[in-house]
């Protein structure tokens, strides 16, 4: 009787320490962890975006908020820069490394000569000057909205590997440390949000400066709920190395005026609407792939839902930004089968606005780059780093539905649950080992 008793003492005994451990075993898995990494997060802007309160007194990246302050009070270090709105991703690429190291943008000799502007640009202080150092571990995780997406896939490719032409045409000693493939691993990862990967469809007949930018301007007044137009945006289009900075004593509107007027959106594919043509950006893709030292995330957003009628084209939900509605119908039913160009098809339909959630996912068009589609979010729904997250390859985490192109970062509406998506994407980065 005695063993007996002594025999389910010891079990009681077993079975409350083995209880107390697995308590504290799942009390820990509650527990914040610490981070495995603190580098920068880098946000850049998509096409005519800007950094911080320039236009408007809005903030590109949280409207009437800001994203980077949200970050900054939680302890993460967020830089925005300001970039060209409408250059090409090259010269984008070019404008975001000097303002990470510092120094006069060079935008290449050989590229330079080809397309018929200056090599030089304007001076940036630099950020982040210690990536230049020889011995710096410092990296940084980038984060494209829009075209920014595109741009920051440009960078890692001239970082990583340098560029060729430059090198062959650069032989004064004059040769930028981006064009050398000297600057390998100071990108950490890459994340991009409504990036057109493979361009938009739009672009197949409507992708025309001045109209796409009567669009952002009404898409920007009706978000900010002010009256903005084209006379007095604001807006710096930083196209001094094709000689069309405002000139002192200028007004805007002649300024606007000239630049719009400008024949350079005619005879050049050295801008923003070559790289987002569904064209452009294929040839974008079989340039800039995935590099095998770098993560790879990538996050869509839909605002459109299936017609219930064959041959069930995509309809804007009513919660869609108005001046994106025409761009959206038409992106909903649009199909391109000519030969020699991109083939677009129903597979294109369901969209945020102006980029296509196909396009979004990952680059398809003249690309080779892997990807796992699946790689999703955790079960609570949020974003997590996986242990087994590959580098070089393209990681679709999610759509965000209900959330057009412009409120992902303008966030004039649902709020608190777009500011907790980018909370997600900071914490998920820092976990990185």
């Amino acid at each position: 009787m005695k063993r007996t008793r002594r025999i389910i003492s010891l079990a009681l005994s077993l079975s409350l320490i083995f209880s107390f451990a697995f308590h504290l075993g799942s009390k820990a898995e509650n527990v914040t962890a610490s981070p495995l990494n603190n580098y920068p997060i880098v946000l850049v802007h998509g096409l005519f975006g800007w950094g911080n309160t320039e236009i408007a007194h809005l903030n590109y990246w949280g409207g009437t908020d800001s994203i980077r302050e949200l970050l900054q009070s939680k302890g993460y270090t967020v830089y925005t820069p300001t970039i060209g709105p409408v250059s090409s991703n090259w010269d984008r690429a070019c404008e975001l490394y000097a303002y990470l190291v510092g120094g006069t943008v060079d935008y290449g000799a050989a590229h330079s000569k080809k397309y018929g502007h200056e090599r030089y640009g304007r001076k940036f202080g630099g950020v982040l000057p210690e990536l230049n150092e020889p011995d710096s571990i410092l990296k940084i995780h980038l984060v494209g909205h829009s075209m920014g997406g595109e741009t920051i896939r440009m960078l890692a490719q001239l970082l990583e590997n340098g560029d060729t032409q430059e090198q062959a045409e650069t032989t004064d000693g004059s040769l930028s440390p981006l064009f050398s493939g000297k600057c390998r691993h100071w990108i950490d990862s890459i994340t991009t949000i409504a990036t057109p990967h493979d361009g938009s469809q739009f672009d197949d007949t409507e992708y025309k400066l001045e109209p796409l930018m009567h669009q952002f301007v009404a898409a920007l007044a009706a978000a900010a709920g002010t009256n903005i137009d084209d006379t007095n945006l604001g807006l710096d289009f930083r196209l001094d190395q094709w000689g069309l900075e405002r000139e002192a004593g200028e007004s805007y509107v002649s300024y606007y005026k000239r630049v719009m007027s400008s024949n350079l959106w005619k005879k050049t594919n050295d801008l923003s609407i070559y790289d987002l043509d569904t064209d452009g950006a294929a040839v974008l893709n079989a340039y800039a792939k995935a590099q095998p030292d770098i993560y790879y995330f990538t996050i869509s957003c839909s605002d459109t839902y299936a017609s219930p009628v064959y041959p069930h084209y995509q309809i804007p939900y009513p919660n869609m930004n108005l001046a994106l509605l025409k761009s959206s119908i038409y992106m909903g039913h649009h199909v391109n089968y000519a030969v020699g160009h991109v083939t677009v098809d129903e597979a294109w339909w369901e969209n945020d606005g102006i980029v296509s959630v196909r396009s979004a996912t990952r680059p398809h068009s003249d690309s080779s780059d892997p990807y796992n589609e699946n790689y999703g979010v955790a079960q609570d729904g949020t974003y997590q780093f996986k242990s087994n997250t590959p580098k070089g390859t393209w990681n679709y985490i999610e759509e965000i539905e209900n959330t057009d192109h412009i409120n992902v970062v303008g966030q004039s509406s649902n709020k608190a649950y777009l500011q907790s998506k980018f909370i997600q994407l900071a914490a998920m980065l820092e976990s990185i080992s």
